[in-house]
This record gives structure tokens, C-alpha cells and sequence, in this order.
């Protein structure tokens, strides 16, 4: 029997996380059947639990690889540069990061399980975005007269309430100018733009 190499291994693992993003943002968590995964995924049931415990670890794992990926735009431009992707492109950077991001904000409330295991990948973004306003505040672009806490907070709840919209379909119209609004709101007047 022939070996299979671990990049062949990893792109099989890359196939089902691409595919399962796809179809859990299409169907949601319940929705996305493991037949439903099957057909999106290219691969049988055995191959995907070869790979993953579960569904639910199956979701965790895409949870978790898009948070990494939000982490690093914040690192890199904000977390507003994260709600202007989303909105200039909600079904994608990865597909369907729109849908997943809702569907496992409603399994955190839900689901206490998935919660304690999604709580290290939340802190990650949420660490990335007060690293991200503490070098902002250190280079005097942040308002001074508002904690870095309550602004973390205030720009999650922003994109919480982005993806809500977003995901039940509202028409987006002028949100990129409200983002602008979010944006004006943090920083200290007269610093030029990216939080």
C-alpha cells in the first residue's frame, strides 16, 4: 500500500476545513449534515472523522483558523480592517467567515462545551486587538480619555453587530462610512486612520 506524505495529508485536512466552511456558513451548524459535508467537502464521512473527532470539533477547528486569520489582519491593521473586509466581502477571506463567525457566536451561547473550548480562541482576538490599541495609544493616535478596555470592548460589540447584520442579510448601504464614524470615535483628533 502506497504512503501518503504529510503534505498530502494536509491538503486533504485544508479540503474538508475549506469545504465545511463553506457549507456550515451555507447551513449552519445543525444544517451542515454529514451528508451536506460529504457532497462540499469532496470526501466521505470516514475520511472527514479520520481528520476530525466530530462535527463539532470539525467547527472548532474553522473557528479557531479564523480567528487566527482575524488576529493577524488586527496585528497588522485593526479590527476595523477586519469589519471593511467583511463588509466589502462578507462571503469570503475565507468563504463564508461571515456565516462562521455568527454560527459560533450563537454555539458560545448555546452550547457551554463549546464555549469553554472557544474561550482561548475569542482571547486571542481579543489580545490582539488591545496589543493592537496599546501601540496606537504608545504613538498618541488613540483618545486619551477613554480606558483600552472599554475601547476593546466597544470595537468588538462594532463587530459583533457588523456580522449579525451582515448575516441576516440587511443591505449594507452606508456601513463602510459608519466604520469611518467607529474609526473618527477611537482616535485621538487630527491621528491619521487604522485601528
Amino acid at each position: 500500500m502506497p504512503r501518503v506524505s504529510s503534505d498530502q495529508l494536509e491538503a486533504r485536512r485544508r479540503q474538508i476545513l475549506d469545504g465545511a466552511r463553506a457549507c456550515f456558513a451555507r447551513h449552519g451548524y445543525e444544517g451542515a449534515t454529514v451528508r451536506r459535508l460529504e457532497q462540499t467537502t469532496g470526501m466521505s464521512r470516514g475520511a472527514i472523522f479520520h481528520y476530525f473527532r466530530d462535527k463539532q470539533a470539525l467547527f472548532l477547528a474553522i473557528a479557531a483558523q479564523d480567528a487566527r486569520v482575524m488576529a493577524e489582519v488586527v496585528a497588522e491593521q485593526g479590527l476595523v480592517q477586519v469589519m471593511r473586509e467583511l463588509l466589502s466581502s462578507p462571503d469570503s477571506r475565507p468563504a463564508g467567515w461571515t456565516g462562521t463567525y455568527l454560527e459560533t457566536a450563537r454555539k458560545a451561547r448555546t452550547d457551554p462545551t463549546f464555549r469553554e473550548s472557544w474561550q482561548a480562541y475569542s482571547a486571542e482576538l481579543t489580545g490582539a486587538t488591545r496589543a493592537r490599541l496599546e501601540r496606537q495609544a504608545a504613538s498618541g493616535a488613540l483618545r486619551p480619555d477613554v480606558d483600552l478596555t472599554v475601547l476593546t470592548q466597544y470595537l468588538e460589540l462594532v463587530l459583533e453587530g457588523l456580522v449579525s447584520h451582515l448575516a441576516m442579510g440587511l443591505p449594507a448601504g452606508d456601513l463602510g462610512r459608519v466604520l469611518d464614524v467607529v474609526e473618527q470615535s477611537v482616535r485621538r483628533a487630527g491621528a491619521p486612520a487604522d485601528v
